[in-house]
């Protein structure tokens, strides 16, 4: 079959195709995956213009002049003119420019929407996504709990269209080091979302029974910095168990985590969450909040534990419970979950099925 995969969102800053196909590998290794058993073509919004082959797969790169185009004209004709048996469309915060491209390619090419973390729209952009539901064959939801929400906004009218499919993986591998135990990661943007607050109100307490215990906190944005800061501030003794690391080329997450046993998040909301995808694939025990994604992407009960999100009482408890079990044997039902449910070859597994039966 021709598969298609593209996006209308743009990265206009990027003009080296291999920098931005290293910077999306996370992404793309599905498309490698699938690759196996089908034509698939990429079609990529940086600031290029050419075509190149990595890994089976074609990628096609267009310059567009602005971010966001309403009427993708170009990009419709190039993707009516490869004969595409499915397009998988990357969002849906684009629905004019769906209704555009069914209108294009006619009935009988199916149209794939993959979830990226976006919420069902409100006014004019909510009409046209009911109108663009229509047009769309099925999507791609890390869990069907969190496709009933467009359900429930009147937006996806069938829900026999919702998918369970995770639409990334991670490109490390554990490394099998040894470390210390009681190594904890946190990766994520300092914001209220992904709350790191609680977690370091969690780790301020449990260094009190641990005192040995580190966590290293890997971040990419700054928002509640200073309410961070503060809090340790105020806790002297036991922050000294906390490293701020800040922002680190993404290249080198690999030994990040590998220096670590335990992926914690602490996010009220997510689409998948990356970084403890990425942590599982190292063995890092997942120690995350108790919301769709992470439930799904845990088994749950498979691996990892679970705790409520803004709880930081409920994660001190799980977190008292790591200095006692057996880690090791907790990191391979992790690398055995990661493998069998979150890798490229399982995401693949899973398109290959879906697409078998529209």
């Amino acid at each position: 079959m021709n598969l298609i995969f593209t996006s209308y969102a743009s990265s206009p800053e990027y003009n080296d195709p291999a920098k931005w196909l290293e910077r999306i590998a996370g992404y793309t290794g599905m498309l490698e995956s699938l690759s196996q058993r089908h034509n698939v073509i990429g079609i990529e919004r940086i600031n290029y213009e050419g075509t190149q082959i990595k890994n089976s797969v074609q990628y096609y790169f267009i310059r567009l002049k602005s971010k966001v185009v309403y009427f993708p004209f170009g990009l419709h004709r190039l993707v009516k003119k490869l004969h595409p048996d499915i397009v998988f469309i990357n969002g849906f915060i684009f629905p004019l420019q769906i209704i555009q491209l069914r209108l294009k390619l006619g009935k009988k090419v199916k149209i794939i929407v993959l979830h990226r973390a976006e919420k069902p729209g409100t006014g004019i952009r909510k009409i046209l996504q009911r109108i663009a539901a229509r047009c769309i064959n099925a999507y791609f939801f890390v869990s069907s709990e969190m496709g009933m929400e467009w359900v429930e906004k009147g937006i996806i009218k069938n829900k026999e269209k919702i998918m369970e499919v995770i639409q990334a993986s991670s490109i490390f591998y554990a490394e099998n080091k040894p470390h210390d135990n009681l190594v904890f990661l946190w990766v994520g943007r300092l914001d209220d979302n992904k709350d790191p607050l609680t977690v370091i109100k969690a780790f301020l307490q449990f260094v009190n029974y641990q005192p040995l215990a580190k966590l290293y906190m890997v971040y990419q944005s700054q928002e509640i910095l200073a309410a961070i800061k503060k809090l340790l501030a105020a806790n002297p003794q036991e922050a000294a168990s906390i490293k701020l690391v800040s922002k680190v080329p993404h290249s080198e997450l690999q030994q990040w985590y590998n220096k670590a046993n335990f992926i914690i998040s602490g996010s009220h909301y997510e689409g998948s969450g990356i970084a403890v995808v990425e942590g599982m694939s190292c063995g890092c025990i997942p120690i995350v909040t108790n919301i769709q994604s992470f439930s799904k992407m845990t088994g749950p009960g498979k691996c990892g534990f679970l705790y409520e999100a803004g709880n930081d009482e409920d994660l001190l408890a799980i977190l008292l419970k790591t200095a006692t079990m057996n880690i090791e044997e907790e990191k391979n039902k992790t690398l055995q979950q990661s493998k069998r449910e979150l890798s490229f070859e399982a995401i693949a597994k899973k398109v290959n099925n879906i697409i078998a039966e529209l």
